[in-house]
């Protein structure tokens, strides 16, 4: 497997074609020159709110990582390696030249003035006098600090747990700091021991994950007070945000509410979780009248946050409103894909989803974000997956998100979406769409077939109204035939996104209660016109029989 990376790594270009972040990690271990990575100083930590590259106009994700990246490019610490560890295979004699994808005017220009100015800020680190390092240091250590409560780590994800504890030795904490200690824990936690190989996942996702089976297990069937989902549903009541977090900046009027993705993360509520969560809670009653008032209390409050957090173009991002700015992704160092969090039509189609619901279907925010999915449907009748791998999956929340919110989807250009799943449908009665599919969108719903995908594809036809076509039926087969002895499901290959083009996720459940979901839907829609065909003729049996009691004497 290390011959194959190394192929593989020097096929894209070698240890030069890394990014950003990686290049700083190399540079660390003496296997890349500080000076060849992008400029991340600390006095932006200083930049007034207004400022247009101020760290709460990134991204959740980008400023926690940025904030304790900062302190390390200050200090630029050199940890060198033995000769046998250096990677100096992976060097290219001649590096290829940097493919560059033609750009527009307003790009070229700025990506030219960030070149420039991070030249001057390099320039500038040589001399010795440097007026507001201190107190930029002072700043960028007390913002980490603050942001380590109630979270698990800062951010709750690798990257920023990482650059803390090498954050917090460049400042001098000694090994046994509480602060220190508490995120190599939290480092610790996200270790995978298995075969004999350690792997590090990039978070946890327990939030997520229980609201997405309580609402598979609600459509199989089990009853609105089971004490399994109520078990869940009181966990998730527990996890509710009562603080305010780094959204306040964007979203200044709004109260504290919502969900995280983690086991805790109290700064960082988002968006997608809440949706589902509020979902989630949506269909449970708890026969306690105290759980019960509980959770009523925490879904209003969850619904007056998620309005709160809709951007002026009628969708919904992860973590912040109106962090939509362009010209951030042109920065030297986001070459990762993820300094901004625009509108997401994914996270749009959930969030309409939980309104109907909550039947909220009649309040404005759901027109708005209706135009908002209107008008991010592409040619070919798909839409954008941000957070799921790809178009399948952003295909599947558009289609449920309009139907929730009461669009008649027999138009042809909702039908337009169907066509385009029935078309990508593999010879195996499944879908599949691989990551590639960012990177080129002539192969979206390309790919090998997946449980979760396959799921996905069916609910969104199920919603087009096609539950009784071959298509829908060949689907339901197929998750039908991959279904293991013990009732689960396995997805061969990663169909959760964290970065579209540059890091994928699988979550291991989504090939469980995605197909149990799917299935209960397809089972009902199948069903359901038998069923109404004979509740209508026992209704017109009593009406008859009503009508003779009345004329017979």
């Amino acid at each position: 497997h290390m011959a194959s990376a190394r192929t593989v790594i020097r096929s894209l270009g070698g240890i030069g074609a890394c990014n950003s972040f990686t290049r700083i990690y190399l540079s660390i271990f003496g296997q890349s020159d500080w000076e060849d990575c992008p400029a991340v100083p600390p006095e932006i930590v200083l930049l007034p709110d207004w400022f247009p590259f101020h760290i709460y106009r990134m991204s959740a994700w980008s400023r926690t990582i940025v904030v304790p990246l900062s302190i390390l490019w200050a200090f630029k610490p050199r940890c060198p390696v033995p000769d046998a560890a250096r990677l100096d295979e992976l060097r290219l004699d001649s590096p290829a030249p940097e493919a560059r994808p033609s750009v527009g005017t307003r790009e070229r220009l700025w990506r030219r003035f960030f070149v420039i100015l991070d030249r001057t800020v390099k320039l500038a680190e040589r001399s010795p006098w440097k007026p507001f390092r201190r107190r930029a240091l002072a700043a960028a250590e007390a913002w980490v600090l603050a942001h380590l409560e109630k979270s698990g780590g800062l951010g709750a994800i690798f990257p920023p747990i990482v650059n803390t504890i090498l954050a917090m030795r460049c400042l001098g904490y000694p090994m046994e700091h509480p602060a220190l200690v508490s995120q190599i824990e939290e480092l610790e936690r996200l270790e995978l021991e298995e075969d004999g190989a350690l792997r590090i996942q990039p978070c946890f996702s327990p939030v997520w994950d229980t609201a997405l089976a309580l609402l598979a297990l609600k459509e199989s069937g089990l009853s609105e007070d089971d004490p399994d989902l109520l078990r869940g549903a009181a966990w998730l009541v527990d996890r509710e945000v009562r603080s305010v977090g780094d959204w306040r900046y964007s979203a200044p009027g709004v109260s504290p509410g919502g969900w995280f993705f983690e086991y805790e993360n109290e700064f960082y509520p988002d968006a997608d979780d809440t949706a589902e969560v509020l979902a989630a809670l949506a269909e449970v009653r708890f026969p306690d009248p105290r759980a019960e008032e509980r959770r009523r209390a925490a879904v209003e409050r969850g619904v007056a946050w998620q309005l709160g957090m809709q951007n002026p173009d009628g969708g919904w991002a992860a973590f912040d409103r109106l962090c939509d700015n362009e010209v951030l992704t042109w920065i030297p160092f986001a070459d990762h894909n993820a300094m901004i969090d625009p509108s997401c039509e994914d996270i749009t189609g959930r969030t309409l989803d939980a309104l109907r619901r909550l039947n909220r279907r009649e309040h404005p925010a759901v027109a708005r974000g209706i135009a908002f999915l209107a008008g991010k449907q592409e040619a070919d009748g798909t839409w954008y997956g941000r957070w799921g791998c790809n178009y399948i999956y952003g295909t599947w929340l558009a289609l449920r998100g309009l139907e929730s919110a009461g669009v008649d989807l027999s138009a042809e250009r909702w039908q337009g979406a169907a066509h385009w799943l029935r078309q990508r449908q593999n010879p195996d009665g499944g879908w599949g769409e691989l990551p590639r599919s960012y990177d080129d969108p002539s192969t979206k719903g390309m790919g090998p077939s997946t449980p979760s995908q396959t799921a996905w594809a069916l609910m969104a036809l199920l919603s087009a109204g096609h539950a009784r076509s071959d298509t829908a039926e060949r689907g339901a087969a197929y998750l039908l035939s991959q279904q293991l002895q013990d009732g689960s499901w396995k997805d061969a290959s990663s169909t959760g996104t964290g970065f579209p083009k540059v890091f994928y996720l699988r979550y291991h459940l989504y090939a469980t209660y995605f197909p149990l979901w799917a299935l209960s839907l397809y089972d009902r829609a199948r069903r359901l016109p038998w069923r109404r065909q004979i509740a209508e003729r026992h209704r017109m049996r009593h009406s008859r029989a009503a009508d003779f009691e009345e004329t017979t004497p």
